[in-house]
C-alpha cells in the first residue's frame, strides 16, 4: 500500500513539474510576443547585432581597457545592441568583472524597453577569462578520462564561476570532432569518435545547465562550431573541408543532434566552408537540418566576423550588404560583427528595401529574447555576489586534480619501471618541463595562453612538483633545448651522467586557432636529438608529452622507457603528473584519438575495411581507446541478453571486471560494434558503449551496456538512417560475442540522425 502510494505520489510531482514547466515555457513565449510587439525594427537589428567588449573600451591614453560610457550609451542607447562577449587583454577578477557588467546593465536599463544585454565568453577548460578560477585539462584530456561524471562536474564548476564573473553565456562544449591531427584546435575536441563526443558533451551541458539555465549558479551553452569545422583538407585553422553527405550524417551531425537534445540553447556556426558552401551561408545545414529537422528552438550566432567573410574572404556575394543578407536568410540569428555597426545599418537597409522580410527579423529575435527570459535576465541582469564565496573552493580544486589524473594516458611502460622510487636523483629536462603554459594551451587566462607571468603562483609546474614529491635536492635541471633549437644538450647530458633516470618533457608551446598552424605532424628536430642523446647516455628516460595535438615521435618511442601522453592536462596537471610518476596516483587515460606513427598515415580507429587491405595496415602509434595501468585487469564473462533482436528491440551486454595486480586503480571499459555486412562501405568496428570504474585488488564488478536500434542503424546509399538485419560483433576487452537482428530487409529512421 505504501509503495503504490509512493508511486501515485511520484507520477503527481512528474505531472505537476511537467506542467510548470509547459507553463513556464507558455509564459516565456507570451513575454517574449508581447516584447516584440512593442519593439521598432532598430530595437529588433540591435537585438541581432554581438560586439565585442574592445569596442566600448578606451582605446587609448590611461584609461586604456577601461570602458568609454559614450561609446557604451552608443551602442546600446543608440544600436539597442543586445549582447556583448570577449575579453580585453587578459583575465580579469571577479571584482571587476561584476562591476564591467554591472555598468552594462546600468545602461541597458536606461533604454526604452530595459531589454538586458547579453554577455558571452569562451569557457574552454574552465572561467578561462576569471583570475583564479578552476581551469580544468582541455577538451581532449577531459574526453581521455571516459568518465562522463568528471565531464558533468566540471560543467557545472564552470558555470558558477562563470556566473559569479557575472556572465550568463559560455560559448562551448565544442562538439565538432577532431579527425584531422594537424589542426591546430584538435585539443578544444572530445576527440575523433561521434558516439564518446555525444557523451562527453552531453555530459557537461547536464552539469552545466542542469534543468533550468535561470538557476543563479547555471549557464546556457553553445555548441560550436556547426559543422565540419574540425576536418580541413589541408590541416590549417579555418580551411575548405570535404564531407560527403553520407559522412555529415554518420560521423559530425551526430554530436550536434545530441547537445540540441541535451537542451543547448544556442549553437555557434562553422567558420570554414564545407564542399565550397561557408558555414555562414549554408541553407540546408541551419535552416533544413538544424530548425526542420531537429526543431531547435534556441538562437544561432555567427563566429568572429565570419558574415563579413563571405564577401571579404569566400567571395560568394557581390557586397557586404549582400553577405548580410545571404546569412541571415540562411539562419543566423546573431552576429558576432564584432567591431562596428555595418551589421546593423547593413540589415535595417535590406529589410527597408524587402530584401530580408521582417518575419525572420520577429523570428530571429525572438529566439534571442526567449533564451534571455530562460536565463533570468530580465528579472535580474546583475552579478549575483555571493557566488564568491564558492568560487575556486577546495572541492573544485579535489575534482580538477582528479580529472587531471585520469586524463594523463600511460602508453608505454617497459618492463614496469614506471612508478619510480621517490628515493632516486633524477635529471628534469626539455622545454617543457618549467612553465604552467604548457600544461593549459591556449584559452588560458590570455587567448594564446602564453603569458606564463600572468598564470598563479600557487600551483606548481611540472619542475616544482617533482622537486616537492621527491626533495628538491635529489633533483636536477637543464633544459636542453627550445621547441625548435638545441640550447645546452651537452649540458643535459652530462647531468644525466650523475643521475638515476631522466623525465624528459617534451611538445609543443601553447596556441590557439591559426597561431597554431602546422605544416607537418613531426616533433621539431631539436627535441628529437635532445631525447636521442639522452636515451645514448644508458639512463632510463620517461618521456612526457604536453601538446595540443598528437606530434609524431616514432624515432625516439623505441629507446624511452616509459612514455605519458599528457596532452594539456590544465593548472593542476605539474601535481598530477609527479602523483602519476612516483606511483601516489594509477593513471587510467585512454587515447581519445588515434595516435599516429608516421606523419603521412593519418588512420581512425573506425577506418574502413578497404583500408587494411592489399598490403595496408592500420599501424599507428597507439591505437584510439589505447591506455595502460600500473595494475592490471581481466575481463570475463561476456553475456548477451539474446542471441536474435528484431530491430526494435534492445541488446544487454554485461561483462565482469575484475582486478588482477596489487595495486587499486580505474578502468574504461570500452564496448566496441560491428556489423557482418552493410549495403555500404562501413567501419571495423565503432565505439558504442563506455563506462569507468574503480576496484580495488583482486575485486570484481559486472558493467552492464545497453544497445539501443539507435546504435544498429547507419547511414544507408540513400544518405537516408536505417538499419540492416545481419550478425553483429561486441568486443570488449579480448573478449567478443554475437547477435543477429532479424526483421524487415532495412528499416528507416524518418527525420532523425544517431
Amino acid at each position: 500500500m505504501k509503495r503504490a502510494y509512493f508511486a501515485i505520489l511520484c507520477l503527481f510531482m512528474l505531472s505537476v513539474s511537467s506542467s510548470a514547466e509547459v507553463k513556464d515555457s507558455r509564459n516565456i513565449n507570451e513575454r517574449v510576443k508581447a516584447l516584440l510587439s512593442k519593439m521598432t525594427l532598430e530595437e529588433k537589428v540591435g537585438q541581432m547585432t554581438q560586439l565585442t567588449i574592445q569596442t566600448v573600451q578606451h582605446s587609448k591614453g590611461p584609461d586604456a581597457g577601461m570602458i568609454d560610457m559614450k561609446k557604451l550609451d552608443k551602442a546600446i542607447l543608440e544600436y539597442h545592441v543586445g549582447s556583448l562577449l570577449n575579453v580585453s587583454d587578459s583575465a580579469l577578477s571577479i571584482r571587476s568583472w561584476n562591476g564591467l557588467i554591472t555598468t552594462i546593465e546600468n545602461v541597458a536599463m536606461k533604454s526604452r524597453l530595459k531589454i538586458p544585454v547579453i554577455y558571452g565568453i569562451d569557457a574552454i577548460h574552465g572561467a578561462t577569462y576569471t583570475k583564479g578560477a578552476t581551469l580544468f585539462p582541455q577538451p581532449l584530456n577531459m574526453s581521455a578520462t571516459f568518465d562522463t561524471t568528471l565531464l558533468k562536474k566540471e560543467g557545472a564548476i564552470t558555470a558558477l564561476e562563470v556566473r559569479a564573473s557575472g556572465i550568463p553565456w559560455i560559448f562551448y562544449p565544442l562538439m565538432g570532432l577532431g579527425r584531422q591531427p594537424l589542426w591546430s584546435r584538435i585539443y578544444e575536441t572530445f576527440g575523433e569518435d561521434p558516439y564518446l563526443a555525444s557523451r562527453m558533451g552531453v555530459s557537461y551541458i547536464e552539469g552545466a545547465q542542469g534543468k533550468d539555465i535561470g538557476a543563479p549558479d547555471k549557464v546556457a551553452t553553445c555548441l560550436k562550431h556547426y559543422v565540419g569545422y574540425g576536418f580541413p583538407l589541408t590541416g590549417k585553422d579555418r580551411t575548405e573541408a570535404l564531407i560527403p553527405w553520407r559522412m555529415m550524417e554518420q560521423y559530425y551531425l551526430p554530436p550536434f543532434k545530441a547537445g540540441v537534445d541535451a537542451g543547448a540553447p544556442t549553437i555557434m556556426v562553422n567558420s570554414a566552408e564545407v564542399n565550397g558552401i561557408p558555414g555562414h551561408a549554408n541553407y540546408r545545414l541551419l535552416t533544413e537540418v538544424l530548425r526542420k529537422r531537429w526543431h531547435f528552438k534556441g538562437f544561432v550566432v555567427s563566429d568572429w566576423g565570419d558574415i563579413k567573410n563571405l564577401y571579404s574572404k569566400y567571395h560568394i556575394v557581390s557586397s557586404p550588404e549582400e553577405a548580410v543578407r545571404v546569412a541571415v536568410m540562411a539562419g543566423v540569428d546573431m552576429s558576432m560583427v564584432p567591431t562596428d555597426y555595418s551589421f546593423y545599418n547593413y540589415l535595417i537597409r535590406l529589410v527597408k528595401a524587402g530584401k530580408v522580410p521582417m518575419w525572420r527579423i520577429n523570428q530571429a529575435v525572438s529566439r534571442i529574447l526567449k533564451v534571455k527570459f530562460e536565463l533570468g535576465l530580465f528579472k535580474n541582469p546583475f552579478p549575483d555576489k555571493r557566488l564568491a564565496a564558492k568560487f575556486a573552493s577546495p572541492s573544485s580544486d579535489s575534482t580538477n586534480l582528479e580529472a587531471a589524473e585520469e586524463s594523463i594516458t600511460l602508453v608505454k611502460n617497459q618492463g614496469h619501471f614506471l612508478p619510480l622510487s621517490k628515493n632516486i636523483k633524477v635529471l628534469v629536462a626539455g622545454p617543457n618541463a618549467a612553465e604552467l603554459a604548457t600544461m593549459n594551451g591556449g584559452w588560458t587566462i590570455t587567448w594564446q595562453g602564453n603569458a606564463e607571468n600572468l598564470y598563479p603562483k600557487n600551483k606548481p609546474n611540472p619542475l616544482q612538483a617533482i622537486e616537492a614529491k621527491i626533495g628538491k635536492g635529489n633533483v636536477t635541471y637543464v633544459q636542453g633545448c627550445t621547441y625548435d633549437s638545441l640550447t645546452d644538450a651537452d649540458s643535459a647530458v652530462a647531468a644525466a651522467k650523475n643521475a638515476d633516470a631522466v623525465i624528459l618533457f617534451l611538445g609543443e608551446h601553447t596556441y590557439a586557432e591559426t597561431a597554431g598552424n602546422i605544416n607537418s605532424l613531426a616533433l621539431p628536430w631539436a627535441q628529437i636529438k635532445l631525447a636521442r642523446m639522452l636515451i645514448a647516455t644508458g639512463k632510463p628516460v620517461v618521456l612526457v608529452m604536453l601538446e595540443g595535438r598528437p606530434r609524431v615521435i616514432n624515432p625516439i618511442v623505441g629507446g624511452s622507457k616509459a612514455i605519458l601522453a599528457a596532452f594539456l592536462p590544465g593548472m593542476d596537471g605539474g601535481e598530477a603528473l609527479a602523483n602519476i610518476l612516483f606511483g601516489d596516483a594509477n593513471p587510467s587515460g585512454r587515447l581519445p584519438i588515434t595516435y599516429p606513427r608516421f606523419v603521412d598515415a593519418l588512420y581512425h580507429y573506425d577506418h574502413g575495411r578497404a583500408s587494411v587491405m592489399g598490403g595496408n595496415v592500420y599501424d599507428p602509434q597507439w591505437n584510439f581507446g589505447y591506455g595502460l595501468s600500473y595494475t592490471t585487469f581481466k575481463y570475463s564473462d561476456l553475456r548477451l541478453s539474446k542471441e536474435k533482436i528484431d530491430e526494435r528491440e534492445n541488446e544487454i551486454v554485461t561483462v565482469k571486471v575484475t582486478n588482477t595486480g596489487n595495486m587499486a586503480g580505474k578502468d574504461a571499459v570500452l564496448l566496441y560494434l560491428g556489423e557482418n555486412y552493410r549495403q555500404v562501405s562501413h567501419p571495423v568496428k565503432q565505439l558504442e558503449g563506455f563506462g569507468k570504474i574503480y576496484l580495488e585488488p583482486g575485486q570484481s564488478k559486472e558493467v552492464t551496456f545497453t544497445i539501443s536500434p539507435k546504435q544498429l542503424s547507419f547511414i544507408g546509399i540513400s544518405d537516408k538512417r536505417i538499419i540492416q538485419p545481419g550478425t553483429f560483433k561486441v568486443s570488449v576487452g579480448d573478449l567478443s560475442g554475437q547477435f543477429e537482428v532479424v526483421g524487415p530487409r532495412v528499416r528507416f529512421f524518418p527525420g532523425f540522425s544517431r
